[in-house]
């Protein structure tokens, strides 16, 4: 059963997270006086373990930070690239045109790196200390909870491939229930081995302490482990991959939207259309169309088309890709795009990309729709801290334990996010050697100098920027409470090819939560969308999480979404 949440409030500090251990993870680290990096690390890794279907502890951690003494922002990718001996031939003539869902598909772990960087860079306590309620849980184990179970039952076909996967996450030959016991024995001994070695080297200071913890991962057994499996089943990951990766920190991606200044990772992931979305939406008098009326949803459906055209078309790793990331985000290029939109009538299909440059940008194969229907939205969490001194965090942690096999005696698969990869020459986000794929979580933070700081964030693959949106409107443009605007019923486009493997398309397709109302929902399907329901709080939406920090009353508030099994909590 789902059901509302009280919108949380403190004083001091708030976490927000997509799972409730998790936030217990990062609240703990707080009161002991940690500050918001090492809480949103301490709640990251946790949701590698009590979200670990849809969250790996190997996976991918984009996160962005702000330093309130330095009134500064960065981003840190958390993403790691293909292996330097994948070629996109494999692809093309092995797997004719796919990448298959195995262990094929993996790509350098980044979360880990990710993790001890913002510690190293922006936090104060050690790895031990900020892993110790995930080890703790992976040990001792935890109750699966509704989102979890549905996850497992979901995907169980993909489980049973791999009897070390089963093994964990099956009971009796069926999937774990709600309320049965999880327990990841091997996973709590890979992060305690990290841990042991950073107490090892602690005698050296903290910073060699953290590099210990590291090097375990990729250098030592644990990275040693990863690559013999490699080796043995025909993967790509080999020790160099490992041993030369580095995260990059890099000045987030910015756009000014009713007095709020909106930051985003790069385009190595979808966060630029968040921004592009707003930039779009600029002009319009979106209160005096009316908040989730039938003419609200048609405009902004339509400007969410023509942004996820243009990911299609522009976005990926910068790298390797010349993304016209500042026209895709200026006013001019906006205005013509919304040329585009007719009042009365959807598109109908993926409309075209942007001219910019020599023409339409670059496009993969020819799109065929979709004949199934969608699944789960993708997989992912995240965490939102805001701590006393008003430094924040938000990470969106990613990557599942259906889509390859575990390692045996670690516990975790490594990143399987080579699935938002194309297997075709020429797109955006083609495979290539030492590429990044280009990633869906997208964590953002809003923020009014001297007046109010908000971090937000999702899972749901396609979905997370269109519910980010949407809950950032709700709050800033219609004056609801972070609560009430991560509540209302949304909207969702998936009138674009789908960022992971296989990429099903579903043209015209709007999926819209029952509350929205049926003659809102005629009125839609007249203008030509194609209108599916889905039930109040559907998990087939963003589950959005956001804290509100607001420093004219120095009162916090967190928001978590019914959608999921997050959780804020506060002090």
């Amino acid at each position: 059963m789902v059901t509302k949440q009280l919108l949380i409030l403190g004083r001091r500090y708030m976490v927000s997270a997509g799972q409730y251990l998790a936030t217990e993870a990062a609240h703990a680290v707080l009161t002991n006086g940690g500050n918001a990096i090492d809480a949103g690390v301490a709640a990251g890794i946790a949701l590698g373990v009590v979200c670990s279907e849809q969250v790996q502890f190997s996976g991918v951690a984009p996160m962005l930070i702000y330093v309130a003494a330095q009134r500064k922002a960065v981003s840190i990718s958390g993403l790691g690239p293909w292996p330097r001996s994948v070629r996109i031939e494999d692809f093309i003539h092995d797997g004719k045109g796919s990448i298959p869902e195995d262990i094929r598909r993996c790509v350098v772990p980044g979360a880990p790196a990710a993790w001890i960087l913002a510690l190293e860079k922006f936090g104060t306590k050690s790895f031990a200390e900020v892993a110790a309620p995930a080890i703790r849980y992976a040990r001792d184990g935890i109750a699966v909870n509704r989102v979890m179970a549905t996850f497992l039952e979901d995907r169980a076909s993909s489980y049973r491939r791999w009897p070390q996967n089963e093994a964990i996450y099956f009971k009796d030959g069926r999937p774990l229930k709600e309320g049965e016991f999880l327990v990841q024995k091997d996973l709590a001994s890979t992060i305690q081995y990290m841990a042991d070695q950073e107490s090892a080297a602690s005698g050296r200071g903290r910073a060699a302490g953290l590099k210990a913890a590291r090097d375990a991962f990729y250098l030592g057994d644990i990275a040693q482990a990863i690559i013999a499996f490699h080796r043995e089943n025909d993967g790509y990951l080999q020790a160099e991959d490992l041993a030369d990766f580095e995260c990059d920190i890099e000045a987030p991606l910015q756009l000014e939207y009713s007095g709020l200044n909106v930051l985003s990772c790069g385009p190595w992931c979808q966060g630029p259309i968040l921004l592009q979305m707003l930039s779009h939406l600029k002009g319009a008098d979106l209160k005096g169309i009316g908040h989730n009326s039938a003419a609200y949803i048609h405009h902004l459906t339509e400007v969410m088309d023509l942004c996820f055209a243009d990911r299609e078309a522009f976005l990926g790793d910068p790298k390797f890709v010349d993304v016209p990331i500042d026209t895709l985000l200026s006013e001019a290029y906006a205005a013509e795009r919304l040329k585009l939109i007719d009042p009365d009538k959807s598109f109908g299909e993926m409309p075209p990309a942007g001219k910019i440059g020599d023409g339409h940008g670059r496009r993969g194969r020819a799109f065929e729709a979709s004949m199934k229907e969608p699944g789960l939205p993708g997989d992912t969490s995240y965490v939102g801290v805001v701590d006393t001194e008003g430094n924040a965090f938000s990470c969106s942690p990613s990557d599942v334990s259906w889509e390859c096999p575990i390692v045996p005696g670690l516990g975790l698969c490594p990143s399987t996010r080579g699935s938002q990869s194309w297997a075709v020459p020429g797109h955006p986000s083609a495979i290539q050697a030492g590429k990044r794929p280009r990633l869906t979580p997208n964590p953002a933070i809003a923020i009014k100098d001297g007046e109010l700081i908000m971090p937000f964030g999702a899972p749901g693959g396609d979905t997370q920027p269109q519910g980010m949106l949407q809950v950032l409107l709700n709050f800033a443009v219609f004056d609801m409470d972070i609560q009430s605007a991560i509540e209302a019923p949304r909207f969702i486009t998936r009138n674009f090819p789908d960022s992971f493997e296989p990429h099903p398309y579903f043209p015209g397709r709007l999926d819209l939560e029952e509350p929205i109302g049926r003659d809102v929902g005629d009125a839609l399907a007249a203008k030509g969308h194609a209108v599916n329901w889905l039930p109040e709080f559907s998990m087939k939406t963003a589950g959005v999480h956001a804290v509100v920090a607001d420093a004219t009353t120095g009162c916090l508030y967190g928001g978590a979404d019914p959608r999921r099994t997050g959780r804020a909590m506060g002090w």
